[in-house]
């Protein structure tokens, strides 16, 4: 079986579904998720999307505020476009059915780190659920969108696939394992958007979802397209500490609205002993001073304390937040927090320009997936959301005009299974993937050095042997797929890192730590 399509969007988050329903009006879409159609990094936002919408707030100040959390890495055009766009996001969403809180007439505006204004517009603390929502129920009434879950991409076609063999660099679509069906199928299009999210899951701490394996990055460097900034893996400053529950975040609102971080022991309040601005300091500051407070101690984790505001302000706004703890037993009303960093978001990706386009003719990408210039060093919170919908536009505007000039699809070779067997050693893929997780925390996490970069490198490489051999020698399953996805990304993460021998943003390294005169983006050329 095959499908074949005007455009095939790969990921059914915030970013896909936007281009999807950008490109409905002329073209008939498939968008494929790896899993189920609402599992996707868009859905477990919890902070919300960054616009300027305050009085006295300006466009300015929000660039502004973006550029300095990003270390003066990113593009301030991108910037000035995407922030410049937001407005129109909002109101886009709302007209969707977004029901974002309010105060009065007004949208309701929280604060996150490193905004100098409120300018966060949420839906209490389960922002992204409710935007995922709106777009999958807009998408799923369109007739010219086909929503297909539980597929796994594998690769994309190019035309070395094509049955008359070409070194055409141009995409035409890719091949998926059906989960369903559990076997691979072609998947062809005149133009193809990657908007598979980040590579959180090459870390053993992660708030990512489980298939956040890189495989959009993966793929579009196996391709030929160039990937940029690695190296930037957002930690997130406030993840749950619980041994019964991995991964549940708690947003940077909590921190936006007062809540303030405390050393479990004497109850010391930290985080003005690092940044004036104390916890409202951007995430990679406030990252590196829980994990220098947890080292030095030997803690477990820090507190994260609201108990101070009111009762009723705490449950409304973290309505999601307060219940969930409440089964753990633990009353945020009346009681602090226990939270570690854990990898939250993968600042780098491939490269992108302002219509999200990749260096492969007939490919896009919009997201998590990219390197698009927004973010820089390190993203400022909530501006995540709003690159997805900006970039997931823009990919389908310019499709849509430049659609005659697109390459053709040729003839494309099936899926090739008669050289390989089942697979009698599965324990090979957990232990592997396992291993990976675990040397990316201990070598590549929030504070690095040159030896455990390469400590790392010299892991990666024997693994890419060993991963690269039951490759080629075994039938394809979602696990390995995935497997051969972190192997490839782990090495770009750790290539990009050693690259830059400065400390910039999210990249610290004991030696080399200040940063250059000339901020410069890592490019790594396939």
């Amino acid at each position: 079986m095959s499908i074949d399509t005007d455009v095939l969007i790969v990921g059914s988050g915030a970013a896909g579904l936007t281009a999807a329903l950008n490109l409905a009006g002329t073209h008939k879409v498939a968008v494929i998720a790896k899993g189920a159609l609402g599992d996707s990094a868009s859905a477990r936002a919890q902070g919300g999307i960054a616009a300027v919408l305050e009085e006295g707030d300006s466009f300015e100040a929000h660039i502004n505020d973006t550029m300095i959390a990003g270390a003066g890495l990113n593009d301030r055009k991108v910037v000035e476009h995407v922030v410049e766009a937001a407005p129109r996001a909002i109101h886009h969403l709302i007209d969707l059915g977004v029901p974002f809180a309010t105060e009065g007439n007004a949208l309701h505006l929280t604060r996150e780190g490193g905004h100098s204004h409120r300018r966060i517009v949420h839906v209490a603390d389960a922002t992204g659920r409710a935007i995922s929502q709106a777009l999958e129920a807009a998408a799923a009434r369109h007739p010219n969108i086909t929503l297909v879950p539980d597929m796994v991409a594998i690769d994309l076609i190019t035309g070395r696939h094509a049955t008359h063999f070409s070194t055409s660099g141009a995409v035409h679509g890719l091949y998926a394992y059906n989960r369903t069906r559990k076997r691979v199928e072609t998947l062809k299009a005149r133009a193809t958007i990657l908007a598979s999210g980040g590579a959180g899951r090459a870390y053993l701490y992660s708030t990512a979802p489980r298939g956040a394996t890189g495989d959009g990055i993966a793929m579009a460097w196996r391709a030929g397209c160039r990937v940029s900034n690695m190296e930037f893996m957002q930690f997130h400053p406030t993840c749950l500490y619980n041994l019964q529950v991995k991964n549940f975040l708690i947003t940077e609102a909590v921190r936006g609205e007062g809540g303030v971080l405390r050393h479990p022991v004497t109850g010391h309040r930290f985080m003005p002993d690092y940044d004036e601005r104390g916890e409202l300091a951007p995430r990679d500051i406030v990252a590196r001073a829980i994990d220098h407070e947890i080292k030095r101690d030997g803690l477990d984790y820090v507190l994260l304390d609201i108990s101070h505001r009111e009762p009723d302000f705490v449950k409304a706004h973290f309505p999601n937040i307060y219940d969930k703890l409440l089964e753990l037993g633990i009353d945020i009303t009346k009681e602090p927090i226990p939270v570690v960093p854990a990898q939250h978001y993968t600042c780098g990706g491939v490269v992108v320009d302002l219509d999200g386009r990749t260096d492969a003719p007939g490919l896009y990408a919009a997201g998590e997936v990219t390197q698009s210039g927004l973010h820089g060093a390190n993203r400022l919170a909530s501006n995540s959301l709003l690159e997805c919908l900006v970039f997931g536009e823009a990919a389908a505007k310019h499709i849509t005009a430049n659609w005659d000039s697109l390459p053709q699809v040729p003839a494309i070779r099936a899926w090739d299974e008669s050289r390989v067997t089942d697979s009698d050693e599965e324990v090979v893929i957990t232990q592997t993937w396992g291993e990976i997780r675990r040397f990316m925390w201990n070598y590549v996490g929030i504070v690095r050095t040159t030896k455990r970069l390469e400590r790392a490198k010299h892991r990666i490489d024997t693994l890419r042997k060993e991963v690269k051999d039951y490759y080629a020698h075994f039938r394809v399953t979602p696990d390995l797929i995935e497997l051969r996805n972190l192997v490839e990304v782990a090495d770009l993460i750790v290539r990009s890192a050693l690259s830059r021998h400065e400390s910039r943003g999210l990249h610290y390294t004991l030696d080399y730590p200040k940063a250059r005169a000339e901020a410069k983006d890592t490019v790594l050329v396939p």
